[in-house]
């Protein structure tokens, strides 16, 4: 496997800054949701994307994939329809820079409505099914992260198996399904060879009682990390692992500075990257 993180994690770094505490630290690539400290839009930003990848490929780092804000969990039929479009231009701007991955979400529980699982699920496998054939053709994979109402890997690999083409896949943030119940060993039952991307992070429950959480560095929560790569392992996985140290949502967390070096040297202890 191969170890990157996500620019979520350090916001006030510049492009230039990403890229040498990226070499310096020893990572392979990074992946893109930020630049210069703001979300990525794929028309207004496409030449500084293009710029910044271009200097990550001359210092010989990796970009893993492009992180998109799309989500499709919404009854409103125009607003789906415009986050395909916003896909569809994510596809065209990674078939460009040649990024094999678009991250996107299935998107929260809509707010006040009536809606059953099995209608958003429906909603999603709908508009994918409209931009897969694009993406085949980019030679890019979608990956649908496990997260928000799709925090399930069961509920995702249900989505997956409705669509059915080679260019939708899952990414797996350890986080969520464990937060809502899934083991290591679920997980995989579920996406198996569908899993495409992994993000890794660790977190404690702020009570006892509580579904908040709060996110700490490696090996200090209680997500099983080890026991998740050990299962990625099994299935043969040799993807990306990605740091995704969420500073700019929780500025209280520690600094990159911090974060980003510890959470490399603990994953290198481990047997799963060289």
């Amino acid at each position: 496997m191969k170890l990157a993180f996500s620019t979520l994690g350090c916001p006030a770094w510049s492009t230039e800054q990403v890229i040498t505490q990226a070499v310096q630290m020893g990572y392979d690539g990074i992946e893109l949701r930020l630049l210069d400290g703001e979300l990525i839009d794929p028309q207004r930003d496409e030449a500084r994307v293009i710029s910044a990848i271009q200097q990550c490929r001359a210092k010989g780092l990796d970009v893993c994939a492009l992180d998109t804000s799309c989500r499709f969990n919404t009854p409103d039929a125009q607003e789906r329809a415009r986050q395909e479009v916003d896909l569809e231009h994510w596809i065209q701007l990674a078939e460009k820079v040649q990024v094999p991955l678009l991250r996107i979400f299935g998107g929260a529980v809509p707010p006040a409505t009536q809606s059953s699982e099995e209608e958003e699920n429906a909603w999603l496998v709908a508009s994918l099914k409209r931009v897969a054939p694009l993406a085949e053709r980019a030679n890019v994979t979608v990956v649908l992260e496990t997260h928000d109402a799709f925090s399930s890997a069961r509920r995702v690999g249900r989505v997956l198996a409705a669509i059915n083409s080679p260019a939708i896949a899952a990414l797996w943030d350890s986080h969520h399904p464990y937060r809502v119940g899934e083991s290591a060993q679920e997980v995989v039952a579920a996406l198996g060879s569908r899993i495409a991307h992994v993000h890794v992070k660790d977190a404690l429950r702020k009570g006892a009682e509580s579904s908040d959480w709060q996110l700490v560095l490696l090996g200090e929560g209680e997500v099983p990390v080890k026991a998740q790569l050990a299962a990625l392992a099994e299935l043969g996985y040799t993807g990306y692992v990605s740091i995704e140290w969420e500073k700019r949502w929780h500025p209280e967390i520690a600094e990159p500075e911090i974060a980003l070096p510890q959470h490399i040297a603990w994953l290198k202890q481990l047997p799963y990257f060289v």
